[in-house]
């Protein structure tokens, strides 16, 4: 016989243009108390392959986002959870079949996607974040490198002073200046995609000299993948630690190896996910364009971000 838990079950999907990942929580039952995490994954469905820069999700994956979600269904029934949050971004707000993966889902699973503005998907973000890092009064940059959009958030700890989202992710970025993956990232290619930043960027270029950040705050696959690769090994999603402290020095390190490599290379380095492999060229000569504009020399990782953001929210926080 099925008998209700005391304790709200409460599942956040987070459908990115790279990752799906899936928070199970048991709320807490006294105000002040964490929620007890009983199962944080995540899937590498990379939504935008193939498709997203012609405004289409591609069949294979809107095959692997559907049987994703059938996984993570089998996930939500197991743990008996009461409640599921869906939230899809970048890839699902500017495909023309994005509404019909949204129907499949609902069709197939019974889970409602809720597709969000980039606005709202940059202060669940930041929300997320404010539960990993502590901002303190100074003022952060923040940034989430999607495969699809990137979002730009300044804040501290209790005030958002400018956002935007970007539709320039990763995916995007290697689609426009990554047209032979299985060679090197030539000089030329890093060039263009710095002077496209360069015209994109502007509001962030002004915001920047505005607010002056003191440190940058980096939540996404790109940031744990350069963690990774400073501590010389890939560490699972339960390994990560709220919040990692990235050396400049390591990042520029990092930088050079990934600029010097070929595929084949990149793949091998310690700490890399073959499927970000290539991304992560594109995101770090984002990182590399930003911290030159900003002059910030301090890099921290987030492991928490929109999912986070959710439950902070949902908890009211």
């Amino acid at each position: 016989m099925h008998t209700p838990h005391a304790h709200r079950r409460v599942a956040l999907i987070d459908m990115g243009t790279n990752t799906f990942h899936l928070l199970i929580v048991e709320m807490p039952t006294k105000p002040g108390d964490k929620p007890l995490v009983l199962l944080r994954t995540k899937v590498g469905v990379r939504l935008g392959e193939g498709g997203i820069s012609r405004g289409v999700i591609a069949p294979e994956p809107y095959a692997r986002a559907l049987h994703t979600l059938a996984g993570f269904k089998e996930e939500i029934e197991l743990h008996e959870v009461e409640e599921v949050r869906a939230t899809a971004t970048s890839a699902m707000r500017v495909t023309r079949n994005g509404p019909d993966l949204v129907r499949d889902i609902f069709e197939q699973t019974g889970i409602q996607v809720n597709v969000i503005p980039g606005d709202r998907e940059a202060e669940l973000i930041c929300e997320g974040v404010r539960q990993a890092v502590d901002l303190g009064t100074e003022h952060h940059l923040i940034l989430d490198i999607g495969g699809g959009s990137v979002e730009f958030i300044i804040a501290n700890q209790a005030t958002i002073f400018w956002k935007q989202s970007f539709e320039i992710g990763a995916q995007r970025l290697l689609d426009k200046f990554f047209p032979d993956p299985s060679g090197v990232f030539p000089a030329a290619a890093v060039e263009a995609e710095q002077q496209y930043l360069g015209t994109v960027l502007t509001p962030l270029i002004e915001a920047v000299q505005r607010y002056r950040p003191v440190s940058l705050v980096g939540a996404s696959g790109s940031f744990d993948s350069l963690a990774d690769m400073q501590l010389g090994h890939l560490r699972s999603e339960a390994e990560l630690p709220p919040c990692t402290e990235l050396s400049l020095d390591s990042f520029r390190e990092s930088y050079r190896h990934l600029l010097s490599g070929n595929h084949e290379q990149r793949v091998a380095i310690p700490g890399i996910l073959p499927m970000r492999a290539d991304m992560l060229v594109v995101a770090a000569v984002l990182i590399d364009y930003v911290l030159g504009i900003s002059g910030i020399t301090r890099i921290r990782t987030s492991a928490y971000a929109l999912k986070e953001g959710l439950l902070a929210e949902m908890m009211g926080l």
